[in-house]
């Protein structure tokens, strides 16, 4: 009675929802936050990138001591160099070798995708149940070990959850009242959100957006929807907020950068177990009952209604969501538990 007493009290307002949302996701994710070392290489790794950029003053260009780091877009080294910054400017002792300064982009992002959760699932479901999404999605096990490391899963979760949460509401907008206009602002904030996610960890949500849109088009025998998405004028804007780094790293490395981010990063990984990190198709499946902990244990017991409610608009947009890109990661030979987070 008093687990349902709280969220009753807390759905009586969005703001009390976003204050108890905002408190779990506080005790979710700083316990050893600020106290745990670097244990994971590639935290270390970025940790590291990033402050020889402070050191020598170039956002520009991206280096791991002697060598240069092409593996992903600079994003997440600028928003751990403004969180260094940040923590001079406050006095903390020794800013740019502690190593939680380095992680609160991770830790906003963390806590950004639980409000987002939250936003997102408003456009489907009651304040209740939209709270019940998010609580479900701030204790989840693999979130709560991304939001303790400085990289870039976290901030990928949260541009992700405002892309999708936008194009959500394109779509049912579309569905449900299809004589109204849709209007400019989710539009503009699907293409920004796109854009900082591209900055962040490169094109992979290009391939949730269009997935997601071809499926449905598919599903519903009719693409006219897409056009709410302004894609030509979107794109365009997209591309007006990523070149200006593209184009600065080309003029500084030539092909470099497109040659190990694009090639020896991301396509390796399709066609190989890069690192020793190969596994076979349903191993993401698998790893869901942990990784999702404990809400996977509502996964089973839902999958009767939600093939029921398959034909539902609101239905229909989660499952073009999840299933076309879980697929394609079964796919992908190289796997890691959070590929999938988004």
């Amino acid at each position: 009675r008093g687990l349902a007493a709280t969220l009753d009290g807390a759905t009586a307002s969005h703001w009390r929802a976003v204050a108890l949302l905002l408190g779990f996701a506080a005790l979710a994710f700083l316990p050893g936050f600020f106290q745990i070392p670097p244990v994971d290489r590639d935290e270390a790794r970025f940790a590291q990138a990033t402050k020889q950029m402070l050191e020598s003053g170039q956002y520009v260009d991206i280096h791991f001591q002697d060598e240069v780091r092409y593996k992903k877009p600079v994003g997440i080294y600028w928003l751990q160099a403004a969180g260094v910054k940040a923590g001079e400017a406050l006095g903390v002792p020794e800013a740019r070798t502690t190593i939680w300064l380095y992680r609160l982009p991770s830790l906003f992002g963390a806590t950004g995708a639980v409000l987002l959760t939250y936003w997102t699932a408003l456009a489907f479901v009651t304040r209740r149940s939209a709270l019940l999404a998010s609580l479900m999605m701030a204790s989840s096990v693999l979130l709560g070990v991304e939001a303790r490391l400085a990289k870039t899963d976290a901030m990928l979760l949260f541009t992700c959850v405002a892309v999708m949460g936008a194009m959500a509401r394109i779509y049912l907008g579309a569905r449900r009242h299809p004589e109204e206009d849709t209007g400019w602002a989710m539009p503009a904030l699907l293409w920004t959100a796109a854009a900082a996610s591209v900055l962040i960890k490169g094109p992979l949500i290009l391939m949730f957006i269009g997935l997601t849109a071809l499926t449905l088009s598919l599903a519903d025998r009719s693409g006219k929807w897409v056009w709410r998405l302004k894609p030509v004028v979107g794109f365009a804007w997209l591309l007006l907020l990523v070149l200006p780094w593209f184009v600065a790293i080309v003029m500084k490395s030539g092909d470099s950068f497109f040659v190990q981010a694009l090639g020896h990063d991301m396509l390796d990984k399709v066609t190989s177990g890069q690192e020793a990190h190969g596994a076979p198709p349903g191993t993401y499946l698998l790893l869901f009952f942990i990784t999702f902990w404990p809400g996977c244990v509502l996964a089973a017991p839902a999958v009767p209604a939600i093939w029921k409610a398959r034909r539902e608009p609101g239905a229909r947009f989660l499952l073009a969501w999840l299933l076309p890109s879980w697929i394609v990661f079964e796919i992908v030979i190289t796997k890691l538990p959070h590929y999938v987070l988004p």
